[in-house]
């Protein structure tokens, strides 16, 4: 009898109706044999819901505010949690609903961002060997001090992959509102294929670049434990067979068990949500870059692509990407201090780009891969601002209103909408 981990995301969870569907879903796998641990969102906007009636209040953002945040924000998984539980019961399927802090899964102190240091399965378990499914809360744990911890938004994938991992579960699979992970948006471009299965390399590329599939802590942690996952859809008849639901949607495996045929190119992600800055006539100096981004790091304003040109009478420009919505924050602190100490002239702000990135293992072994990517975009007229490369992903900053024509012409060029061999 193997052990198998469920997650259902918000939308699954999203009404009495659809949390019936997740509780028909879940025994179907108990009455075939198997083990089953359930980790469910909270219903669909709940999160947002209980934060917003929070913000009404006017707090300071404060330590102590920020522990009673996540003692609100936590309340949401606990109500879905006990909804599925009776839900099964209902069907006759013995079930039980454990708090984070009741399995326990221990974090850091961090309040609305924790991270999972370890998770006790004594508990799960013992319920296990009852013969009951366990349904835990995701995105939650318990801090060092005993507080109740929230591990921020999309946590709950991260939740699942972490059981699944302390359990050793044959597989985890992430129930969601699509069938799986495509070559691209198929909202941008329509040929987009789903993949029937994809690398965790890949996938934390896709995720980090703009993919909302899955949640980039929850690959990592995956990747970092070997935890086989499966992305599949929640909105297909719970009564599926079994044999046929278990090879649906894309597993995210292990570099080793691709096929030698597959893509040389697994998909074009994006991002839209990226603002560039660029600090002009900065002296060039050993330790600039530094008194740069340490001022940035600080701020704790994640940078991304990073671009520094050469040396002209002994001053460069230098650029680099923020989140859009940091874009404000970081050129206000430039702006500040930062530029005077350096030295800098004028700082220019750009929020009308985006980063469009081609993705695939493929490319550590297959040459011509960027110039195909950079022909592709200059024969549709498409100026790059900014290159940035790792071994398995090419990224490169445009102006924003050429996304979706970048994105259709490199998912053309590099033949994704036909069917690996």
């Amino acid at each position: 009898m193997s052990l198998i981990v469920h997650k259902y995301g918000g939308t699954s969870m999203g009404s009495i109706e659809r949390i019936g569907n997740v509780a028909r879903r879940v025994a179907k796998w108990r009455r075939a044999g198997h083990d089953v641990v359930v980790v469910p969102s909270a219903m669909a906007g709940e999160t947002n819901r209980l934060l917003g009636l929070a913000a009404e209040l006017k707090a300071p953002q404060t330590q102590d505010a920020a522990r009673e945040l996540d003692m609100i924000a936590a309340t949401g998984e606990q109500v879905s949690v006990g909804l599925l539980s009776l839900a099964l019961q209902a069907q006759g399927v013995p079930a039980v609903g454990l708090a984070g802090w009741q399995v326990a899964v221990r974090t850091d102190g961090a309040h609305g961002k924790a991270r999972i240091e370890e998770i006790d399965t004594t508990r799960v378990n013992e319920h296990l060997r009852a013969g009951r499914v366990v349904i835990i809360t995701g995105f939650q744990g318990i801090g060092p001090n005993g507080h109740q911890t929230t591990l921020g938004r999309g946590g709950s994938d991260t939740s699942a992959v972490a059981m699944a991992a302390a359990l050793g579960a044959q597989e985890c699979l992430i129930f969601t509102d699509v069938d799986g992970v495509y070559t691209t948006d198929p909202r941008v471009v329509t040929e987009a294929r789903r993949l029937p299965r994809i690398t965790f390399e890949e996938m934390l590329e896709m995720a980090s670049l703009g993919s909302k599939v899955l949640q980039i802590r929850s690959v990592e942690f995956a990747g970092k434990y070997r935890v086989r996952t499966r992305v599949l859809s929640s909105l297909t008849d719970p009564d599926i067979p079994i044999e046929e639901e278990a090879e649906s949607g894309t597993l995210i495996t292990f570099e080793e068990d691709q096929a030698m045929e597959d893509a040389v190119v697994s998909g074009i992600a994006f991002s839209r949500d990226e603002a560039k800055i660029t600090l002009t006539r900065v002296p060039d100096t050993p330790g600039v870059a530094f008194r740069i981004l340490g001022p940035v790091a600080e701020a704790n304003i994640d940078v991304d692509m990073i671009i520094q040109n050469q040396s002209i009478d002994g001053t460069t420009d230098f650029s680099f990407t923020v989140h859009r919505n940091e874009y404000d924050k970081t050129l206000a602190l430039l702006q500040g201090k930062v530029r005077a100490d350096i030295g800098a002239g004028d700082i220019i702000g750009d929020q009308k780009i985006c980063k469009v990135s081609v993705v695939g293992i493929g490319m550590r072994s297959h040459v011509g891969i960027a110039s195909l990517m950079f022909k592709t975009l200059s024969e549709e007229g498409i100026n790059i601002q900014m290159i940035s490369t790792s071994e398995i992903k090419i990224s490169v900053v445009i102006d924003d209103k050429y996304l979706e024509l970048a994105v259709r012409a490199l998912h053309k060029a590099f033949g994704l909408e036909e069917a690996s061999a």
